[in-house]
């Protein structure tokens, strides 16, 4: 029992979010190559420990909050089913493996680990208190992970791919507060975080739109760039955007038409349209990078 509290601690589901770590490796036409795959795996592996960390602690932070919460009340913490003093050794154990891995990289990747560990700590402490630069510590957290990724096999990321991560990731991180409000409001009223109240379903609908567009456009761009036709050999990178356009698309739907109120990582994980868009994206984009090429 101890031993499936801790994992429900860890929070695993959330480790998808650490796939952003990944696209340096693949973008780079490295995917197949031992050295930068293993470098970047290790790297996986160091932000998904530290990610556990901060979630740890952001629910340490969060305990009194969660348990007047309709679904976090049922996290191990808050339900009492591990201890703080408990919690806090985990995090050592965790953070203690992340910089070993660490190690085995260079100083810039480091330096990004690092990075994020301190600026969820402040996100924990205070950041998350406040309206729109809560969702901006998490965008951040990914274009981290986009450069963590990068700085550990030792490429360039495009400038595009940069933008692109910043604007689905305002879209996730408003797509979960948008979440976080709605659930609240109709289970228990008058019982949500401070930020929350500075919110509105209507405000945060223009940020989601918003931040949908500019996801597409900043990866439309992306595909037709002159670096990445001549990094890729090909222009076909542009037929991949429908993937995208369609996951964007249907995630809007999820919200709007089904009044869905899951964080993105389940709706992700639950929807199968969105899982196989996701696949058939992640096949076409390797088959278009790696096969698709003049030679």
């Amino acid at each position: 029992m101890v031993f499936r509290n801790t994992i429900l601690l860890l929070r695993p589901r959330q480790w998808i979010k650490n796939a952003f770590v990944l696209a340096p490796l693949v973008f780079s036409k490295e995917l197949f190559v031992v050295h930068p795959l293993i470098a970047a795996l290790e790297a996986l592996v160091a932000f998904c420990l530290t990610a556990s960390c901060v979630y740890i602690i952001n629910d340490i932070s969060d305990i009194e909050a969660d348990r007047a919460h309709p679904e976090k009340r049922n996290r191990p913490l808050a339900a009492g089913l591990i201890s703080r003093t408990q919690a806090l050794i985990v995090v050592a154990v965790l953070f203690g493996i992340a910089l070993l891995l660490a190690l085995e990289t260079n100083l810039r990747f480091q330096l990004v680990l690092v990075v994020y560990f301190m600026m969820n700590l402040a996100y924990s402490a205070k950041l998350k208190e406040i309206v729109l630069v809560d969702v901006f510590i998490i965008a951040a957290g990914f274009m981290l992970r986009v450069l963590g990724g990068a700085f550990a096999i030792d490429v360039q990321v495009s400038g595009w791919i940069v933008l692109c991560t910043l604007f689905v990731s305002l879209f996730l991180g408003f797509a979960k507060r948008r979440g976080e409000l709605l659930l609240v409001q109709q289970v228990r009223p008058g019982t949500e975080r401070k930020v929350l109240t500075s919110y509105s379903v209507n405000f945060i609908d223009q940020m989601l739109t918003i931040a949908a567009a500019g996801t597409v456009i900043s990866y439309a761009l992306y595909t037709v760039a002159p670096r990445t036709i001549e990094i890729f050999g090909t222009e076909k990178m542009i037929y991949t955007t429908v993937f995208v356009i369609y996951g964007m698309f249907r995630y809007l739907y999820l919200i709007h038409m089904r009044n869905s109120t899951e964080n993105p990582t389940n709706a992700v994980l639950s929807d199968l349209s969105i899982v196989a868009v996701t696949i058939l994206w992640g096949i076409t984009c390797i088959a278009v990078i790696y096969f698709g090429g003049k030679g």
